[in-house]
């Protein structure tokens, strides 16, 4: 397969991801208040990962997320080369995808976050903590669930189902981002606090991801 092909896959997803995903939660909006919107929200997220998976999953792997491909790339599933190429790919794609969403938003809500990322009460140590966790939790069941050939069925589902789970619970504190470039597209349209603090949501997904794929290497059976 073309590693041109891959790119531009990897930049799809992720631009539908954010477009769809970012959007539903900029349209209905995301308070636990508002039951209705949040799970919607969550379920957006879920619902676009199995989209693409079984859409561009055979071209690229679907992981549109920078978080899944260190994890890759650690596990030396992904060479360093295709790593550079999808983060490149996975940004790219999240900035397009938010800057598509600005446009269809701002008739309608000009002051819109596009679903950008916040910290939890201004704390910066407990969102590091809620999004290691959050992504360690995601990126385990990634590894999981790719880790044999007649998990491929229902990979995407397995993996689509707990990226709504991880929202469920991640969205009252922090959003939910366990995705590098989903918050860095919205946060560069929308700047202020989003951008300053994007920081955040760069760093504890890397970090979750790489605790992921150590930690699931230790208990992987040999053959995995």
């Amino acid at each position: 397969m073309s590693s041109v092909k891959k790119y531009i896959a990897e930049f799809i997803g992720t631009f539908v991801l954010v477009l769809f995903a970012c959007g539903t939660a900029a349209v209905v909006g995301c308070s636990p208040a508002f039951g209705t919107g949040y799970l919607l929200t969550a379920l957006a997220f879920g619902l676009v990962i199995v989209a693409m998976a079984y859409s561009i999953g055979n071209v690229s792997g679907c992981y549109i997320n920078p978080a899944v491909s260190i994890a890759m790339l650690v596990s030396k599933k992904l060479g360093l080369k295709d790593f550079i190429g999808y983060i490149v790919a996975q940004f790219a794609g999240a900035i397009a995808g938010a800057a598509v969403l600005k446009v269809l938003i701002d008739p309608i809500s000009p002051e819109s976050a596009l679903g950008a990322n916040g910290l939890y009460h201004d704390d910066i140590a407990l969102s590091l903590l809620v999004e290691v966790i959050l992504t360690f939790v995601f990126v385990l069941a990634i590894l999981g669930v790719t880790s044999k050939k007649e998990y491929s069925s229902v990979a995407g589902v397995v993996i689509g189902l707990t990226l709504t789970l991880v929202h469920i619970l991640g969205i009252s504190f922090t959003g939910t981002s366990v995705n590098p470039a989903r918050s860095f597209g919205p946060a560069l349209l929308v700047g202020g606090d989003a951008l300053s603090d994007v920081w955040v949501f760069l760093l504890a997904p890397l970090a979750g991801g790489v605790l992921a794929a150590l930690v699931y290497k230790f208990l992987a059976p040999k053959e995995d």
